[in-house]
């Protein structure tokens, strides 16, 4: 396709959309909601200065054949170039990419803000404002010159490429060795690189200051708490809906059912179909998104303030209203039990399903897996999904966190407007168990995942701490770990991927929840150097414990670091209202962020010390390891640790 200078950029872009990058899309409509020969789809024009890629793609339905889903595709397509758009979803996708533009100029970096905007702009098209020219176009974007565009480059000659799941053998090559090799040698690589000249790092003149916007807090007339803070860098509200629940309200023996019943709210309600969600909401520029995490269950609304009022009430009629449609159950279920059944074949997955039962405790809320089972997937009945509602998405289970360049009263206004008459169903209000925590092993141990023909081994080790997250040690905690595992300068990284070669990246990193912070340790590896690598990790982290703790240089590093970041960190909106939801959770003050700083200069070398050495606990880890047994379990019996080898289905 064309590069950016091309003014058919803008045509293919907005026709990618309808094809297969809106909510609503003819792809999305056809194969995945009316027909389900997909469980999802794709479309989009990728370009740079002189030239750009569409691409158009499915993920077949479990039990489709791909021909027909390739043969279906071929065929919309088709459709699509000979009828071309309707002005509305012209319209629509024009809407979209306007307020999308919008949130991401929000922030100075990343894809998407002001300095890429600007220096793309002038690199690739001589004009630092070829945003605003692009704005220009869609305002006047006519259905016929989408079509136009389509008809011209999606009719010429394409790839198609066809990923098919299917068994390992014993072809493949083990990861690069970091030996020199033949080719090194012919080439001339150098031995050693010789510094002559190490320049000084310039100087910094200041440091900003974080200066975190004030929060209010006030009640709806339903009761709900509403934490509010005012940000007016573009003209946007964010408005999240949080609920105690998470996955960790899920039963033990209906693992899933939260992640599957908040699919299904976005899937039509009492009066709205899917489609015209989605359609509503592009109209609007809003976007609605569902998801939490373990201890909160959230709907996030991102809308223009100039829309605030019908997006909060298309928010409304979701959170509210959901039909919980059979057809839409059993389709969306599909599409679970697909992500399940991927993530069974993905090391890193496989690990943590294995990993949080040994970890927590079998019967933890925390044990997971979060996604469920397969079976537990398909036992959930609408019964089982209706009732998950009427006890946890309700008004005296949540709470409402708002950023928003719209002063308090008038969001107050809005939002009494649309949820002031939400009443909790007579139901009772879910609750849940966290009385009967593990006990701590008392002796480490390894339990091997047979994963035959894998040509890397997946090493996940963890175990329970007695970290507090609302407790003063917590941030000497994360602190300490940023010199163990946290970064890439940390020592088991470095230790791994830059001195060893064996991984291509190592990290150790708390797992902070409401009720239970664990601490884990994730490094792929080299399966002929899984027990190697395993006894680094091992060693480094007692060492570190024991005898080698945090230096002056690492505590310098990482202190400048961690208050340099801070007020990037806090840029956008949606890193405020995530902050926001995030004290809430543990019981901080307003003002957490804005004073973490000098917490930060108050730290010592001993201070972190005493806060690693509380929490971790290497003679207690369970390390779980995913990997072909006929090459890892000859290595992992030479560590003088038990070692228990497994066999999980879906993992071949």
């Amino acid at each position: 396709a064309p590069g950016i200078t091309d003014r058919e950029l803008t045509a293919l872009t907005v026709g990618a959309q309808i094809l297969g990058g809106l909510s609503s899309s003819r792809l999305d409509n056809t194969l995945v909601r009316d027909e389900q020969l997909a469980v999802s789809v794709s479309a989009g024009n990728y370009a740079w200065q002189r030239v750009g890629i569409l691409n158009v793609s499915a993920t077949a339905r479990p039990g489709v054949e791909e021909a027909e889903v390739e043969r279906r595709l071929n065929e919309l397509v088709a459709q699509f170039i000979a009828e071309g758009p309707t002005e509305d979803e012209v319209r629509r996708a024009a809407t979209s990419t306007v307020a999308d533009t919008i949130r991401g100029l929000e922030q100075v970096g990343g894809f998407g803000g002001k300095a890429v905007t600007l220096a793309s702009g002038e690199v690739l098209a001589d004009d630092p404002a070829f945003y605003a020219r692009q704005f220009e176009i869609l305002a006047t974007l006519t259905p016929a010159e989408v079509q136009a565009a389509m008809q011209r480059w999606l009719t010429r000659p394409s790839f198609t490429l066809v990923l098919e799941p299917g068994e390992r053998d014993g072809s493949y090559e083990e990861a690069a060795s970091v030996a020199e090799t033949e080719a090194d040698a012919e080439a001339g690589a150098p031995d050693s690189l010789t510094v002559t000249e190490v320049r000084p790092a310039p100087p910094i003149e200041s440091v900003a200051e974080l200066d975190f916007p004030e929060v209010q807090h006030t009640a709806l007339a339903n009761g709900m708490t509403l934490h509010y803070a005012q940000r007016d860098a573009i003209p946007a509200t964010y408005v999240t809906l949080s609920f105690d629940a998470g996955s960790s309200a899920d039963p033990a023996d209906m693992r899933g059912l939260e992640g599957l019943s908040l699919s299904l709210f976005e899937e039509g309600t009492t009066s709205m179909s899917s489609r015209e969600i989605a359609e509503t909401s592009e109209r609007l520029g809003a976007n609605i998104s569902l998801g939490g995490g373990a201890d909160r269950s959230s709907f996030t609304l991102s809308a223009l303030s100039a829309n605030l009022v019908p997006s909060l009430e298309l928010l409304s009629d979701m959170v509210r209203n959901p039909a919980f449609d059979p057809a839409e159950i059993d389709r969306v279920r599909a599409q679970r039990i697909t992500s399940v059944e991927q993530e069974l074949r993905t090391p890193a997955a496989i690990a943590a399903r294995t990993a949080a039962p040994l970890i927590y405790g079998a019967d933890s809320p925390y044990a997971g897996p979060d996604s469920g089972t397969v079976a537990s997937l398909t036992a959930i009945t609408r019964e089982d999904i209706t009732a998950f509602k009427d006890r946890w998405i309700r008004p005296d289970n949540g709470e409402i966190f708002v950023v928003s360049d719209r002063p308090l009263a008038e969001i107050v206004g809005a939002l009494n407007g649309v949820f002031g008459d939400w009443e909790a169903p007579a139901a009772a209000k879910g609750t849940k168990s966290f009385a009967d925590a593990p006990e701590a092993a008392t002796e480490s141990r390894i339990v091997l995942v047979h994963r035959p023909n894998s040509p890397q081994s997946y090493i996940y080790g963890g175990q329970l701490t007695p970290v507090d997250p609302r407790g003063e040690t917590y941030v000497d905690f994360l602190n300490a770990n940023n010199a163990l595992g946290g970064n890439f300068l940390a020592r088991l990284n470095m230790n791994l991927r830059e001195t060893k070669g064996w991984s291509y990246g190592v990290r150790g990193a708390p797992l902070t929840n409401e009720n239970a912070v664990a601490y884990t340790v994730r490094a792929p590896v080299q399966a002929d150097r899984t027990g190697d690598a395993l006894a680094e990790l091992i060693r480094e982290t007692g060492e570190f414990l024991d005898t080698r703790g945090v230096t002056d240089e690492e505590l310098t590093r990482i202190v400048t670091a961690e208050i340099g970041e801070l007020p990037g960190q806090f840029e956008t909106s949606g890193a405020i209202l995530g902050a926001m939801q995030s004290n809430a959770l543990y019981g901080r003050p307003d003002d957490y962020y804005e004073v973490i700083a000098d917490r930060f200069r108050a730290q010592t070398t001993d201070s972190l010390d005493a806060a690693a050495r509380a929490a971790i606990d290497p003679d207690r880890f369970v390390w779980v390891v995913v990997g072909d047994a006929a090459v890892v379990e000859p290595q992992l019996e030479q560590l003088g640790l038990a070692v228990e080898r497994i066999e999980m289905a879906g993992t071949d």
